[in-house]
């Protein structure tokens, strides 16, 4: 591969280069050269102007279906979903069939994505089956490559267990991720507790779930002095109680999924079961919280929170239908028209590309001459939209379809790999 990107913006705090308008030419893998006016020299040109360009975006924690529920979907489509929205890394939940927790489980994840444009790095489960009881053999795990542990979409609701995985992981300086969701007090909620949900006649979801869970993951890595990463926080309270627990200095971070800064709970006003999601799509005043705790730093990193279904569990009443939408491809431009200019360009590049990859431990790449080409091209003044001939998923469960969104993906760029859109 030889591409030229030209007239792209470096946003790279780690850069001799950042905030520079140059070109950059990428051969065999590497980032060869960065100037200005370069010669094509039989490179295939990307023309960037007005674009920039940043180390390859991360996604933290995204639901695959491989193994056991490749229908909805697999690994070669998970990353090329990825690439469309510009990550060149994704951490693989553990919910699949079977669950992985196990070093082979682990392996068998690192076997099918090997050699892909994006890399899949598996995260182990934190209890045997995801089933919240016993503790899984999680130093083997990390021995074989995984990169955090977690029960994912299944929220740990033992306390003992939490704190024995928190010890567990302390001795490596491991990350728990863990999804704030109380079931008991969840019950069977259907969307966010509040208004609409009522002049809807739906069950509601309250914030309380969230928020009390939020304290106890908190309280958890307090006592302990381990790490916690609440996955996809929604709701004001829990922003604030994240503000408090970092002035503490608790080693606490956070993530926020797109769809939860764009939409708030009446987009479920004509019971479109796409946007039934977890967390739900909460209030306009929650929405607000996010926003300013993703600008002021208390929010760590943005997720896409994605989580593909096949038709059958999405075409339902409402009522029926199971949680989840897909996001990779919108991530990025639903959360910056969700933004809009709250967050500068080096703010984006640390919440898409930076943090997820300095909370998982993973290497971060650097845009200097001589380093391996990992980079993702995005341009915050274009505009894109999905449609079902452009979803790379193999689900369609999107709540964005066809919708117009500001910010779009020029290329994604992985060591000898690259796509261009």
């Amino acid at each position: 591969m030889h591409l030229l990107i030209r007239q792209a913006l470096i946003i790279d705090p780690s850069s001799s280069r950042h905030q520079q308008r140059v070109d950059l030419r990428i051969k065999n893998g590497l980032i060869t050269q960065i100037g200005t006016d370069l010669t094509p020299d039989g490179a295939q040109i990307l023309e960037a102007e007005g674009a920039m360009v940043s180390p390859g975006w991360a996604d933290m924690a995204v639901q695959t279906g491989d193994p056991g529920l490749e229908h909805r979907e697999d690994i070669q489509s998970v990353w090329a979903a990825a690439a469309a929205g510009g990550f060149t890394a994704i951490g693989a939940l553990p919910n699949t069939q079977p669950v992985v927790d196990s070093k082979s489980g682990v392996e068998y994840i690192l076997r099918r994505a090997q050699g892909n444009l994006v890399e899949v790095y598996p995260i182990g489960a934190a209890s045997q089956k995801n089933e919240g009881r016993d503790i899984t053999e999680m130093l083997d795990m990390r021995a074989a490559g995984a990169v955090a542990f977690s029960d994912g979409k299944q929220a740990m609701q033992h306390s003992g267990l939490l704190l024995r995985a928190l010890l567990y992981v302390k001795a490596f300086k491991g990350v728990i991720l863990n999804r704030p969701h109380e079931e008991s007090l969840a019950g069977q909620g259907q969307m966010h507790e509040g208004l609409v949900s009522t002049s809807l006649g739906l069950k509601g979801l309250p914030a309380l779930a969230e928020e009390l869970m939020v304290i106890r993951d908190i309280s958890l890595a307090a006592y302990t002095q381990s790490r916690i990463h609440l996955l996809h926080i929604s709701t004001a309270a829990a922003v604030q109680l994240v503000r408090e627990a970092k002035a503490k200095g608790i080693q606490v971070t956070a993530s926020v999924p797109a769809l939860n800064l764009l939409l708030d709970d009446e987009a479920l006003a004509d019971f479109d079961a796409n946007a039934k999601v977890l967390p739900p799509l909460r209030s306009a005043t929650d929405i607000q919280a996010l926003k300013e705790g993703l600008a002021d730093g208390t929010i760590d990193c943005i997720c896409s929170n994605h989580a593909p279904l096949e038709e059958e569990c999405k075409k339902l009443e409402f009522t029926y239908a199971k949680f989840g939408a897909i996001g990779l491809q919108t991530a990025y431009p639903a959360a910056l028209t969700a933004m809009g200019n709250m967050l500068s360009p080096t703010q984006w590049v640390e919440k898409m590309a930076l943090a997820p990859r300095r909370i998982l431990g993973l290497p971060i790449p650097v845009i200097e001459e001589g380093q391996k080409a990992n980079i993702t091209v995005f341009d915050p003044s274009g505009f894109s939209s999905t449609s079902l001939a452009t979803i790379r998923s193999k689900s369609v469960n999107d709540p964005l379809l066809g919708v117009k969104l500001k910010g779009r993906i020029l290329a994604v760029v992985q060591g000898h790999q690259s796509a261009i859109f």
